[in-house]
Formats: structure tokens, C-alpha cells, sequence
């Protein structure tokens, strides 16, 4: 497999921007698709091992993710337009339906369209979780160990950062008194080496710049410090209501480095600060813009900058203008530090690849997100097959219906992706004007 040239890594990644549907588990299921298994850039072993690492970082795994394949085809310019361009047309799509949001009211004919693409990304992540889950699950230790991780999620709701660092701290263990638990057979060996051949990025590729080096390391902080202070210059030389920005930067850059768990676990602590102590939005603005976030590309932390934008346009006394400037300054300081974790921390990860015992942890890890995506199919369908309450009665028949056309659509037929979301968008228009 050739390197894909620039060009075709920007096509591709501007248009994963504008269909980057489903949160992180729908997002990771589409680059999975493309990167794998269509485009053939990168190979399994190479995707888990990246996924695994973002996956403890804080904030959204998959624009990271997107951050790091990006990194590892065209090094740093690689990384900047596939990260860009992961968040950029969500940012684009939420402002301007921020400004029909608070120029009009609701829209629910946007929200119906985004609803048809619901069902769709649920068959998108049931058909990841099974690729992913046939290729990770080696051996009987390691369907328990996914199986574990589903239950520590589902029931005692256990944040994933913890039970990826509670699988890399077993693994380390159970490599010293048992390590006959790590065995594959030769055929599985044999198999997993296979599946490396036909890709550009495999196990045998190796990076130069891989490893920890100081200088670059004290380059990459001061750089990022210094993008960080370079709109706060800005508002001080120009805003005479600078408090307000300051206050708008540090708030939103808090919550970039606390996004532990995705988006889900750092809206409470949002909606409480910006709704009841800064009294930037109402309940309602926040949950109208919980639902924004849900039905546009992108990662759902890009509820974030709707947030942004209600406060610069309250605080302007209904200003367009400086809404549009919240939301902006709030995207910049919600994924600065996400480039900042990728740059600095990947060159020490791909290093990771020629240590045995970190390989053998990271076959663990690769197992218990197989149990975090189930988790998350089971989660997004409760909320999509069920929209009123968990019941027969509560079943949303319509919605299960094009859940396994879908699934069919896709895996049986191979009609292309791109495709189909269209055709969802359209389907969930139509049903929408069919009962209204």
C-alpha cells in the first residue's frame, strides 16, 4: 500500500467532518470503515493501538483519534487538517443553527432530519462492535475481560479512563504471576500477522522522530502556551469589557483538561456553572443545546460552544456579532489542549510498539473497549428505540425497523455510508412530515 498523497488524507478527512454522526462510538465506528478497511491507510493492530491511548485521555477520543492517523500519514500539518477539519464543519453547522435558534425558536424539521440519521449510526456501531470484537478478542481471558468492563460501565457506571488504566494495572500483574493467560495459539498469531500485510501504517512501521526528546517536548508547550494567550491579547487590546472574555477563556479551558468520560461527564459541571453561578443561559437554552449537539457531526463536547455562543450573545444583549465570537473562542480553547496530548504524547506511545509487555497490556486494553462500545450501543439504543420509557409499549417499532434495514443496507448490500446517511436524512424528513 502506497502513502495516500496530502491531497486525498484532506478530502477525506473534510469529508468525515460533515459525517462524523453518532458520538464517539459512532464516530470511531465510521473512521474504523474508511481508514481500515475501505482506504486501507492503517492497519487493526495500528488503529486499537491509538485508540487505546486517546481513549485515556481527556477530552473527545475520536476527533483525537482522527488527530493521530492524521499525525502518523503526514506528521504535524497531518494531525493539524485532520483535527481542524474533524471539528470545523460541526462548528460551522451549530453556528448557524445557533443564529436560526435564537432568530426563530426550535426548528424541528432540522431535528427530524437529524433523527432519521439516528437509527443509522446505531447499525453503523453494532457493525464496528462486531469487526472490532472479532478481531481484539483473542482468547477466553479476553471476552472476560470485555465482558467485565461492560458490567463496571453498565452497572456501577465506572467512568472508562479508569477501567482502561484498571485493565493496564491487571495486565501488568497477571504478566508476572500469570502469563500463560496472554498465549495465542500459532494459528492466531499466524492470522493477526496476515491481516497486518496490504496496509501503509502496520506493525512493522516504525517512526523516526518516536520516543521522549525534551527540546521537541519544551517546543510543543510553548507553542501551545503561547496559541493559548494569543486571542486573551487580543480581547485585552480590543474588548473593554475583558473580564467577561477572561472569565469565558479560563472556564472553557477547565473544562477541556476535565473532560474525563466524554462529553456526558463534564455537562453536568458545565450546565451547573454556566446556568446557575455565570447565568449564561437557561435549563432550557442548555438542554435545546444538548439536543443541537446531538443531531449535528462532530463530538458531542461541541455542546460546549453552543454554550459559548448563548453567552456572548446574552451578555451583548442579544448580539449575533459577539455570539458567533463565543462560540469560536469556545471551540479554540475547548481543543487546543487536544492537540497539545496528541503531539506530545503520540511519539512516546508509538515507541510502546516494540516493548512485548506494554503490547501484551494494550491486547487488554483493546479488550475492555470492546465492552466501553457495547456499552455504548446498548446506551445510544435505550435512548434511540425507546424515546419515552424502557417498556413494549415505549418500543419505537419505526425506528428498531430501519435500525436492521440499515444493518442490512450496509453489510449485506454495500451500499456506501456516505450514501446511506443521506438517505436516512431524508427518511427521518419524511417521516416527520408524514405525522405532522
Amino acid at each position: 500500500m502506497d502513502k495516500p498523497s496530502f491531497k486525498e488524507a484532506f478530502w477525506f478527512w473534510l469529508k468525515l467532518g460533515f459525517i462524523s454522526f453518532g458520538g464517539p462510538a459512532g464516530q470511531i465506528a465510521i473512521m474504523h470503515e474508511f481508514l481500515v478497511e475501505k482506504k486501507r491507510w492503517i492497519s487493526e493492530s495500528r488503529f486499537l493501538h491509538a485508540l487505546n491511548y486517546t481513549m485515556i485521555l481527556p477530552g473527545p477520543e475520536a476527533q483525537q483519534l482522527a488527530t493521530y492517523t492524521g499525525w502518523l500519514l503526514h506528521g504535524v500539518r497531518g494531525g493539524l487538517v485532520a483535527g481542524i477539519l474533524f471539528v470545523l464543519p460541526s462548528m460551522i453547522i451549530l453556528l448557524a443553527l445557533s443564529i436560526l435558534y435564537v432568530s426563530f425558536g426550535n426548528i424541528p424539521w432540522v431535528y427530524a432530519m437529524f433523527n432519521g440519521l439516528k437509527p443509522a449510526v446505531m447499525a453503523i456501531v453494532i457493525l464496528a462492535l462486531i469487526k472490532i470484537g472479532k478481531k481484539s478478542l483473542h482468547t477466553t481471558f479476553h471476552f472476560i475481560i470485555a465482558g467485565a468492563a461492560f458490567v463496571c460501565m453498565f452497572f456501577f457506571n465506572i467512568p472508562f479512563p479508569y477501567i482502561i488504566i484498571g485493565s493496564l494495572i491487571l495486565s501488568f500483574l497477571l504478566q508476572k504471576i500469570a502469563p500463560q493467560l496472554f498465549k495465542q495459539t500459532s494459528a492466531a498469531k499466524e492470522q493477526l500477522a496476515k491481516e497486518e500485510d496490504g496496509y501503509y501504517i502496520n506493525r512493522n512501521h516504525f517512526l523516526k522522530d518516536a520516543g521522549f526528546k525534551l527540546p521537541r517536548l519544551v517546543k510543543q508547550i510553548l507553542i501551545a502556551t503561547a496559541l493559548w494567550f494569543i486571542p486573551l491579547i487580543i480581547f485585552f487590546s480590543w474588548s473593554n469589557d475583558f473580564s467577561f472574555w477572561k472569565q469565558l477563556s479560563l472556564f472553557f479551558t477547565k473544562a477541556a483538561f476535565v473532560t474525563f468520560g466524554g462529553a456526558y461527564a463534564v455537562l453536568p459541571y458545565v450546565a451547573q456553572v454556566s446556568v446557575e453561578q455565570l447565568h449564561w443561559l437557561t435549563e432550557l437554552q442548555m438542554i435545546d443545546g444538548l439536543a443541537l449537539g446531538e443531531t449535528t457531526p462532530g463530538p458531542l463536547v461541541m455542546v460546549l460552544v453552543f454554550v459559548g455562543f448563548m453567552a456572548g450573545y446574552n451578555h451583548y444583549n442579544g448580539s449575533l456579532l459577539m455570539g458567533s465570537l463565543g462560540l469560536i473562542t469556545t471551540t479554540f480553547y475547548t481543543f487546543v489542549p487536544c492537540f497539545l496530548f496528541i503531539f506530545a504524547g503520540a511519539p512516546l506511545i508509538e515507541k510502546t510498539l516494540e516493548n512485548k509487555r506494554i503490547k501484551q497490556a494494550l491486547t487488554l486494553v483493546t479488550a475492555a473497549v470492546v465492552g466501553v462500545i457495547l456499552n455504548l450501543t446498548i446506551y445510544l439504543g435505550k435512548v434511540v428505540v425507546f424515546p419515552n420509557e424502557i417498556s413494549v409499549s415505549g418500543i419505537d417499532f419505526i425506528t428498531l425497523s430501519w435500525i436492521v434495514i440499515s444493518f442490512f443496507a450496509i453489510y449485506k448490500y454495500k451500499i456506501s455510508m456516505i450514501s446511506w446517511i443521506f438517505v436516512s436524512a431524508g427518511f427521518g424528513l419524511i417521516r416527520y412530515l408524514l405525522t405532522t
